[in-house]
């Protein structure tokens, strides 16, 4: 039975939508509405349905289409389709957008497959798959030109960030800070927003990681989820690739690969820090940075809205997160604040 041809016998918003989009889609004579399924799961609003193309039209399109519903006042449609074309004059796989409804929040998508990097990343395939997502990466980077998207600014670093102690910290841990345990947090704050805002600026697509990347067998990786995109700090994406919060990397690893990225970077002249310590610090800090967000807004999505699966991450990322901390002498209090909120003694390590 389809989704889309068979609307549930109570209607709600979302079915009113689904009703929408279906006869918007009959209009079009390129696919077979019945065939509709769910394509993914999202952490946003946006809803994807695969459906199979008209035989008849199969070779000019593919054996299917991808759907996307964007409620306009939840989603920014226009964004989506400024920054697909952004990412496609950079030589980026990205969704083609075969037809539009940009005013009702519909539009009619190329399919990617269903392989995403998450799927398929192991310890034999990571240096190759990596390899090509940081070719893609550097594509968008350096076709990068100031003004053309909202700059990421010290009041953006903030807001993301804040969302740590409001969701993680107060909703989630059930901790109410101190002032003085508000005024050790907003100077870790200030230390990150220092150094990430002292950083060379580049696009930045903003969730550039395992599960927005689709294994291809031609122009690998597909890139998906790039409507947030905007023009800041040059290891944000980076960042997000190698401290992915849904796979982890050993640490050894994960330096050599921010090596092989920085030596490239340079090649072909990438404004990165010219020393390679002075960088790494860099990418730590801006990982940190996104770590924190991370935990506010998995914390959100399960508390606000119901969306449950991304607390069986929350360990991954905050072990990041208390890694980082305790390897930098401004960042330590972040790690003692934790052991405070969870209860916990802090970890003795010795350095020789």
């Amino acid at each position: 039975m389809s989704l889309l041809s068979h609307p549930p016998a109570t209607p709600t918003s979302a079915d009113a939508r689904l009703a929408q989009l279906t006869t918007w889609l009959g209009t079009l004579g390129l696919v077979d509405v019945a065939s509709g399924r769910p394509a993914s799961s999202d952490a946003s609003f946006r809803r994807y349905f695969r459906l199979d193309v008209l035989p008849a039209l199969q070779d000019k399109l593919g054996p299917s289409l991808i759907a996307m519903d964007a409620p306009p006042e939840r989603e920014n449609v226009p964004a989506f389709i400024h920054v697909a074309g952004l990412l496609q004059e950079a030589g980026v796989n990205v969704p083609a957008i075969v037809a539009r409804d940009v005013p009702n929040g519909f539009l009619l998508l190329s399919d990617l497959g269903t392989t995403t990097y998450l799927a398929r990343l192991d310890a034999d395939n990571a240096g190759f798959m990596y390899s090509d997502a940081v070719d893609a990466l550097i594509k968008f980077q350096l076709s990068s030109v100031p003004g053309v998207l909202v700059e990421f600014d010290r009041a953006f670093a903030l807001r993301e960030m804040n969302l740590f102690p409001e969701w993680f910290v107060g909703k989630h841990l059930g901790v109410t800070m101190s002032d003085t345990q508000q005024a050790q947090l907003d100077k870790v704050f200030e230390a990150i927003t220092a150094n990430v805002l002292a950083q060379q600026q580049v696009f930045m697509h903003r969730d550039f990681h395992s599960r927005n990347l689709m294994f291809m067998d031609q122009n690998n990786p597909g890139v998906l989820d790039f409507q947030d995109a905007v023009f800041g700090p040059v290891t944000y994406d980076l960042a997000s690739l190698l401290r992915d919060a849904y796979i982890q990397w050993d640490e050894e690893i994960v330096l050599d690969w921010v090596i092989r990225y920085w030596q490239a970077a340079k090649k072909v002249g990438l404004p990165v820090n010219p020393d390679i310590d002075a960088f790494y610090r860099d990418f730590e800090f801006m990982a940190l940075q996104r770590h924190l967000k991370i935990l506010g807004i998995f914390c959100r999505l399960h508390y606000r809205d119901g969306k449950s699966i991304y607390m069986g991450d929350l360990p991954t990322v905050l072990d990041y997160v208390r890694k980082t901390a305790n390897r930098y002498i401004e960042l330590k209090p972040l790690a003692r604040l934790l052991d405070a909120f969870e209860d916990k003694a802090p970890v003795v390590g010795y350095t020789f």
